[in-house]
């Protein structure tokens, strides 16, 4: 190994006493590849597996906690205890690859489309719709419906405790429903779930208390608990820089394990809400980063990326796209021959990349996302 990564080969210790053998995480990925009925697939678990044995932690893509929540087809199902053996596959693959193993919990709100949820009735926050083309408007959620999707984050992570994972990560990014009570945009009530950016608050910290209080009572072993989160939205109103620098102090004093951020690019600068040229990862890291160990993503394919991204300070940095085009990424560094990374998707390569077919399709039809799509 070249001696100027040998960083991001130092094991990692969470404060539940939880050890990783590296600093390099699988980000939560949606591969649109299991079952009709919401178990995972073969594909799927022979996908995660192919990219399991390098990382040190790998966070799935989402599971829907309740089912009106599910966001994408061909995604797994956690909301159910049937699900149990499903979710259990899946993270023996993971771990006998040597990587910890998390289930990544959500819901979908107001992103979900109309076909996949019951009587085709999305919900959310307040009956505001998104402002991607093609939106459906949805229906505002009642207080005791909002109590139940709180005690379905909950139950999911009782799944996953029996379910024999090492954590969960709560999916509070990329403006579904736990984004959508943050948000300004999504969420003009004025009732405690609303309002001002405390009551807006609520939610998010509601399904924190509800998933350490089940960790508490079920888990006999220490179980990470982490929550993701987008820095900013477009949208006006949205969630400012300042905002989000609200929620990690909030998130922060809750205790959780580590905090994850969602963007596309390592080096992104604040939009709006704060005057600083710093990259978000340094001001977060800066804010939060001596009480909540962070994660930072995007964009990172080379390995000086990651040198430069672990720069900031930040402990851990996830991989996401990277892992798709070369899953050997890790060892290959380990192993010195960092100069072998390929970069770019081989188009001719599905069968060796151990790519399931749904998500193939979707990597091959997605123009400039891919570095080798065009």
């Amino acid at each position: 190994m070249n001696d100027k990564f040998r960083g991001l080969f130092e094991p990692f210790q969470f404060n539940n006493g939880v050890r990783l053998k590296n600093r390099i995480v699988m980000a939560p990925m949606t591969n649109f590849s299991s079952n009709s009925d919401g178990t995972v697939s073969d594909a799927e678990v022979n996908y995660y597996a192919r990219r399991s044995k390098g990382v040190s932690m790998v966070i799935t893509a989402c599971t829907y906690v309740t089912p009106n929540g599910k966001g994408f087809p061909g995604e797994f199902a956690g909301d159910r205890d049937e699900m149990i053996p499903s979710l259990n596959r899946l993270a023996s693959a993971i771990k006998k690859e040597g990587a910890k193993a998390l289930l990544q919990i959500f819901h979908g709100g107001r992103e979900c489309p109309p076909n996949l949820v019951p009587n085709g009735e999305i919900v959310s926050a307040s009956a505001v719709a998104s402002e991607r083309a093609g939106s459906v408007t949805p229906r505002e959620l009642s207080e005791e419906e909002i109590e139940d999707i709180i005690h379905g984050f909950g139950e999911t992570t009782r799944r996953a405790i029996n379910a024999n994972y090492d954590g969960i990560e709560i999916h509070g990014a990329n403006g579904y429903l736990i984004q959508q009570f943050f948000s300004p945009h999504s969420n003009r009530r004025e009732d405690k779930w609303g309002g001002t950016l405390e009551r807006r608050l609520t939610f998010p910290l509601a399904i924190v208390d509800e998933v350490k209080k089940v960790v508490k009572e079920h888990a006999k072993a220490p179980f990470i608990i982490g929550y993701r989160f987008s820095p900013e939205e477009p949208e006006t109103p949205g969630i400012t820089m300042a905002d989000t620098l609200r929620l990690m102090d909030a998130l922060a004093d809750r205790g959780l394990n580590y905090l994850h951020v969602s963007q596309t690019d390592y080096k992104a600068v604040p939009r709006r809400g704060i005057e600083d040229k710093r990259t978000r990862l340094e001001i977060i890291q800066e804010r939060v980063g001596d009480r909540i160990p962070i994660i930072g993503v995007g964009s990172i394919y080379q390995a000086e990326d990651a040198l430069d991204a672990i720069k900031t300070g930040v402990p851990l940095l996830a991989l996401g796209r990277e892992l798709i085009i070369d899953p050997d990424w890790v060892e290959k560094i380990e192993n010195g021959r960092e100069g072998e990374i390929v970069t770019k998707i081989d188009k001719d390569a599905q069968e060796q990349l151990v790519v399931p077919d749904p998500l193939w399709k979707a990597i091959v039809n997605s123009p400039g996302w891919f570095p080798g799509v065009d």
